[in-house]
C-alpha cells in the first residue's frame, strides 16, 4: 500500500561569504507533486539556491543540488533520530561556496536540535563510491560531533555490522528510528539501499532511480533487485527514492549526459510496481546482458 505524506518546502539560499539563510515554505505537498530546482538554458543566469532542500517530515529531509554546479544534480537524504542523524552522501561538488553542503546540512540539525532540546551525532554515509556522491565529504571531515563513513565495502561492512555480504540486511539505530541497510552491489561494488521504517521510505542510490540504470556488475545487479523486490514484498514501502532524474516525463525519453536544464522532468518516485518490472525484465534478460529502455528507466549495461 502506498502512502502520501504532506511535505513541506524550503529552499536554503547560502552565500558564499556568510552562512546566512533564507527559508521560504511551501506546504502542501507530496513528491509525487513535489517541484525541484532543474537548472537553466543559460547557467550564468541561474538563479536557484545551490542546494534545495525538502522536509517530508518532522525528522526527515531530501536535498537536491543545483544542475547548474554539477549536471549530475544528486539528491541527498538527511534521516535525524533520537541519538543520530544519518546523511546520504555528500554531492557532486567540493567546494563549499559553490555548493554549502555542511553548512545546510548543520542548519538543518541545529534546527532541529532547538526545537526537540536535545543533540545528535551525524553520521555521514554513501550510497556507494562514485564521485558525485561523495564529493563533498572534505567539508565534514574533522568536524565536531560528526563521524564520516569510509567508501569501500570494507568500510561499509565494518561500520554497519554487516556480515555475509552481500545477502544480509543489517539494522542500524538512529535512536527510536531504526533503519534497514541492504547490500545491493551491481552499480558498484559499495552499493546500498536504506529503508527507513518511520517514513516507509526506501532509497536506491543509483542502482533503481528514473534514469539510465548503469549495471557495472550484471550478475551481482540481478542478484540485487531481486533481493530489493523480495524486501519490498515483506515491508510497507511509501516511496522508492533514488538519487537522479535522467527520465523526461516522456515515457521512455532521457536526457542526455551532461544535461544541465531539465525542465519537464519525470518526478523523482518510483513504485513497488516499477522494481517488480525491473526484476522481471532482468530475469528474461538471463545472463546475458542487454540494453532496454521502459517508461521510467534503462536498463544500462556499462560494457
Amino acid at each position: 500500500m502506498k502512502k502520501t505524506r504532506a511535505i513541506a518546502t524550503f529552499f536554503i539560499a547560502a552565500s558564499a561569504l556568510a552562512a546566512n539563510y533564507c527559508y521560504s515554505m511551501d506546504s502542501g505537498k507530496t513528491l509525487d507533486d513535489q517541484h525541484w530546482i532543474h537548472g537553466s538554458e543559460a547557467c550564468a543566469n541561474n538563479t536557484d539556491e545551490p542546494i534545495q532542500v525538502v522536509q517530508y517530515d518532522t525528522n526527515t529531509w531530501i536535498l537536491r543540488q543545483n544542475k547548474c554546479s554539477n549536471y549530475e544534480a544528486p539528491f541527498l537524504y538527511l534521516f535525524i533520530g533520537r541519538n543520530k542523524a544519518l546523511l546520504m552522501d555528500t554531492g557532486a561538488t567540493k567546494d563549499e561556496n559553490q555548493f554549502p553542503i555542511y553548512k545546510t546540512v548543520s542548519a538543518i540539525i541545529n534546527s532541529w536540535q532547538v526545537k526537540q532540546n536535545r543533540s545528535v551525532e551525524l553520521i555521514v554515509a554513501h550510497t556507494h563510491k562514485h564521485g558525485d556522491h561523495y564529493a563533498g565529504d572534505d567539508q565534514f571531515r574533522n568536524k565536531a560531533n560528526t563521524t564520516l563513513v569510509n567508501l569501500e565495502v570494507d568500510d561499509v561492512k565494518t561500520f554497519f555490522g554487516m556480515s555475509h555480504w552481500p545477502e544480509k540486511i543489517a539494522s542500524f539505530d538512529l535512536g527510536d528510528r531504526t533503519l534497514k541497510i541492504i547490500p545491493i552491489p551491481g552499480h558498484q561494488e559499495a552499493s546500498i539501499a536504506i529503508y527507513d521504517s518511520s517514513s516507509k521510505l526506501l532509497l536506491t542510490g543509483d542502482t533503481f532511480y528514473p534514469g539510465r540504470l548503469y549495471v557495472n556488475d550484471w550478475s551481482s545487479f540481478r542478484q540485487s533487485i531481486q533481493r530489493l523486490t523480495t524486501f519490498t514484498e515483506n515491508n510497507e514501502i511509501a516511496y522508492i527514492l533514488g538519487n537522479h532524474i535522467e527520465m523526461s516525463a516522456v515515457d521512455g525519453v532521457d536526457y542526455p549526459m551532461g544535461t544541465t536544464y531539465q525542465p519537464n522532468e519525470q518526478k523523482l518516485p518510483l513504485t513497488v510496481a516499477d522494481l517488480q518490472t525491473l526484476n522481471f525484465g532482468l530475469q528474461a534478460l538471463g545472463d546475458q546482458p542487454a540494453r532496454k529502455t521502459y517508461s521510467h528507466f534503462i536498463i544500462y549495461p556499462t560494457d
